[in-house]
């Protein structure tokens, strides 16, 4: 045995996911996810795990593909195979696109990761979303 101290694991970070509040009526952003990086493999994991059970089982995804790096045809999350698409449309704002079956499609704004606390602000407010009215995950 070694009498040099270990290091705790380091904490999982938080996940910084802000969702609009349930309505009935459809919108075009349902919420706002500001990763740390763009690299999807990574990153998705924590987005899938961290979602509304409300939202269902997500089992596709779409990202634009100009953005995100490494996004390979399936990814393993949860014990679940997720089918990840990528468009190389490039429309601002850039969003993410689950798809869960019988729940429908969802919509989330992408807050760059190199964004500032106060520039997420701006995007999630240009988007149509606020505070006030909805609430982050975690």
């Amino acid at each position: 045995m070694s009498d040099k101290l270990r290091r705790p694991p380091a904490a999982p970070s938080l996940l910084r996911l802000y969702l609009a509040p349930e309505s009935t009526v459809p919108r075009r952003i349902d919420g706002a996810w500001w990763p740390r990086t763009f690299d999807i493999t990574a990153e998705l994991p924590s987005l899938l795990c961290g979602l509304p059970r409300t939202w269902g089982q997500i089992v596709s995804v779409l990202v634009n593909g100009a953005v995100w790096s490494g996004v390979p045809g399936r990814v393993l999350v949860c014990n679940q195979v997720v089918r990840l698409r990528r468009t190389t449309t490039a429309r601002p704002p850039s969003t993410i696109v689950l798809m869960a079956p019988a729940h429908g499609r969802r919509d989330l704004l992408v807050v760059p990761p190199e964004a500032t606390g106060q520039t997420a602000e701006s995007l999630m407010s240009a988007a149509g979303l606020t505070p006030e009215q909805g609430h982050f995950a975690n």
